[in-house]
C-alpha cells in the first residue's frame, strides 16, 4: 500500500516530533490536539525545530517553508478521513488510546493503517477494538524524534505481513531504521533498557555512585552518546516511571519496580528537562 498522506494523533513533544519528521520528508500531514491553544504550542515548537536547523546550516528557509507548507493543523478528527496512516501520540493512558482507535477506525478509510507510539502499553488491546485488526501496529520513534534513527515496530498477533512490510517502507522513506519487537510490555528496546535504568537510580539512591560520575562511565566505558541520568532527564521522570509502572503491573518482575527516589520526585514535580529540575538543574 502507497502511503501519501499520514495523520498524527497529538501535537506535543513526540507528536510534534513525528509531524516535522513525516512533513520533511514530503508526506502531506494533518496534526490533531484537543483544542487550539494546545495545537498552536505544538506547532510552534515545531517551527522551532526547524528554525533550529536552519540557523545551524542543516537546513534552508525554503526547505523550512515547505515542510511547514505540508502540514495542516486541525481540532477535528473528522480532518482524518483520507489520511493512509495515522500514529496516535496521545497520552499514555489505555482507555484513551482505545477511545481513539474506535473513533478513528470509523473516520479513515477501510485501507488506512493505525499506528500507536506507544511505549509500553498493548497493541493487541487498540487493535481489538477496531474493524481493522490486521491493519492495526505499533509504530514507537524515540525522543527526540526528528533525530533519533531507530522506529520499533511493534508486530501482534492480528497484524498482516502487507502491514508490517508497508510499515517498514514509510520507516525508511522518512529516514529511520526499522526493528520489530513483539507486543510483550515494553516491546524490544524499552524491556532491555528499563531495569539499566531503574539499577543507575537505585546505585544513586543508596548513595554508592554520584550521578555525574556515573554518567561518564557509561559514556567513556560503553560509548553510549548520553549518561542514564542526562537520558532520564530527556525522556522524562513522569514517562519512565509510567513505563516502569506498567510493565511491573503487567509482569509482577521485581526489576521493574520503581525505585522510592523516582517517585519521589515525579511527586515533587522534578520531570527533568521539561520542567526545569530533574537529576539536573536546568533552570540556571
Amino acid at each position: 500500500m502507497e502511503i501519501k498522506k499520514v495523520g498524527v494523533v497529538g501535537c506535543g513533544i513526540m507528536g510534534g516530533g513525528i509531524v516535522e519528521t513525516c512533513a520533511k520528508a514530503g508526506y502531506s500531514v494533518v496534526a490533531s490536539e484537543i483544542n487550539q491553544q494546545l495545537l498552536d504550542k505544538g506547532m510552534a515548537a515545531i517551527n522551532k525545530s526547524l528554525a533550529k536547523a536552519v540557523e545551524k546550516g542543516k537546513s534552508t528557509e525554503a526547505d523550512k517553508a515547505a515542510t511547514l507548507g505540508r502540514i495542516k493543523g486541525t481540532t477535528n478528527t473528522g480532518d482524518f478521513k483520507d489520511c493512509d496512516l495515522v500514529i496516535e501520540a496521545a497520552v499514555e493512558n489505555l482507555e484513551l488510546k482505545k477511545k481513539i482507535f474506535a473513533d478513528l477506525d470509523k473516520i479513515c478509510p477501510s485501507h488506512a493503517m493505525l499506528a500507536s507510539n506507544t511505549s509500553c502499553l498493548s497493541v493487541t488491546d487498540l487493535a481489538a477494538v477496531t474493524k481493522r485488526p490486521d491493519k492495526v501496529l505499533g509504530m514507537h520513534f524515540f525522543n527526540p524524534v526528528p533525530i533519533m534513527r531507530l522506529l520499533e515496530l511493534v508486530k501482534t498477533i492480528l497484524v498482516s505481513n502487507e502491514t508490517i512490510k508497508a510499515a517498514e517502507s514509510f520507516g525508511k522513506a522518512i529516514g529511520k531504521t526499522t526493528i520489530i519487537a513483539p507486543d510483550i510490555p515494553g516491546f524490544a528496546v524499552n524491556r532491555v533498557h528499563t531495569p539499566y535504568m531503574l539499577e543507575c537510580i537505585k546505585l544513586l539512591e543508596e548513595g554508592l555512585v554520584t550521578k555525574e560520575d556515573l554518567d561518564t562511565g557509561m559514556k567513556l566505558g560503553y560509548g553510549f552518546p548520553m549518561g542514564p541520568f542526562e537520558l532520564a532527564d530527556m525522556v522524562g521522570l513522569d514517562t519512565i516511571l509510567f513505563i516502569c509502572n506498567a510493565m511491573f503491573d503487567e509482569l509482577k518482575d521485581p526489576r521493574f519496580a520503581p525505585p522510592l527516589l523516582l517517585k519521589k520526585m515525579v511527586t515533587a514535580g522534578h520531570f527533568g528537562r521539561k520542567s526545569g529540575k530533574g537529576f539536573y538543574d536546568y533552570t540556571k
